[in-house]
């Protein structure tokens, strides 16, 4: 896009339960995106820094809008297609989403950092977390807090390998948290079935040569610099079009290396180089980013913006912070949750879905 091109832009608003939705959606009134329903759309149009939004019901976004822009019609069928990412990777028919169990083997990581360095206790915890209903099992062998220090790639493999050796015997599908490729390819050849790169693969550029020779999933994240200097960066026009635009942009590079885009998985990073505003800008507007037709994960789990609502300094007591984010983000379609506190998350998911059947 050159810089005196508008860009558009489509969020999906107006979330109504399924019974609902089906209902509306035979009337034109409603529309569905992986199973979730919306009534209304907001169309945002961006020139330069300048920046317009529109709000729609369905019904007349589809008789006065869709038909008069060819963009804005390619957004909304992007919003209709099926990303079966998801569908492939749930453990039953009818569930609906995904839990990622966080599980830091880290000595300074913000929330567990050193709780799990002993492998015995790791693989004790990461057991739990299955029992409790957690899909994968995310291992980090660098903390990636604010202000965090580069780890040594060998120290990195030192810490993950071994979990990840015992897990793949029990047959737990494991996600590595890692920005470097080496760790990667140890780890993808020691069982890992995907991969969560905070950087974007943007930090190692042999990376997307790992991720399209062994075919697997990988989760792009938004990140502005690296954990030391991403606080020195949050520096936006826009922050959710921002790091739409950083999204779409990896989105297209990972294609144009090979890699299918079912097997990509997007995350806007919260807490990642973003402020407090950031982080609530973002969180309240989640539903822009199925436009990209990728899945999207959320990692909100005791972060700090729970801290700057709530006066709450503990990171293991953010768990009503946590369930009230991801209550939120699945109003807005999101499926995919990386979480510390597996049974209560799980169990709160659980009753949501079941409450707007």
């Amino acid at each position: 896009m050159s810089s005196n091109e508008t860009k558009y832009y489509l969020r999906p608003t107006g979330y109504v339960p399924q019974s609902v939705g089906r209902s509306l959606k035979q009337k034109n009134c409603s529309f569905e995106v992986n199973g979730n329903f919306f009534t209304s759309i907001e169309v945002i149009k961006r020139l330069n820094k300048k920046i317009i939004k529109e709000s729609f019901n369905f019904s007349e976004f589809l008789k006065k809008i869709i038909k008069k822009n060819i963009h804005i019609d390619l957004l909304y069928k992007n919003l209709q297609k099926k990303n079966n990412f998801l569908k492939n990777n749930l453990s039953s028919p009818k569930k609906k989403y995904l839990i990622f169990g966080i599980l830091n083997v880290t000595p300074d990581s913000f929330s567990d950092g050193g709780e799990n360095l002993d492998l015995e206790n790791a693989l004790k915890t990461a057991d739990e977390m299955i029992k409790m209903g957690a899909d994968f099992i995310d291992i980090g062998g660098e903390s990636t807090r604010p202000g965090a220090k580069k780890v040594d790639i060998s120290d990195e493999a030192i810490r993950v390998l071994p979990l990840i050796q015992r897990l793949n015997y029990k047959k737990i599908k494991i996600s590595l948290d890692t920005r470097n490729s080496s760790t990667m390819e140890f780890g993808l050849l020691s069982g890992v079935n995907m991969i969560n790169d905070v950087s974007g693969l943007t930090y190692d550029k042999n990376s997307i040569r790992i991720i399209k020779k062994y075919g697997v999933p990988v989760i792009l994240m938004h990140m502005p610099g690296n954990p030391k200097t991403m606080m020195k960066k949050n520096k936006y026009n826009n922050v959710v079009l921002d790091v739409y635009d950083y999204l779409e942009k990896q989105i297209n590079f990972c294609e144009l290396n090979g890699i299918k885009r079912h097997n990509i998985i997007i995350d806007p990073g919260i807490g990642f180089g973003k402020d407090y505003h950031q982080n609530i800008e973002l969180i309240n507007n989640l539903s822009i980013f199925h436009t990209l037709n990728c899945s999207i994960m959320l990692g909100v789990s005791r972060k700090r913006f729970i801290s700057s609502i709530s006066d709450e300094k503990n990171p293991k007591m953010r768990l009503g912070g946590t369930i009230s984010a991801t209550l939120n983000a699945l109003m807005q379609g999101i499926r995919i949750h990386r979480v510390h506190d597996v049974k209560q998350v799980n169990q709160a998911v659980k009753v949501f879905e079941k409450l707007n059947s």
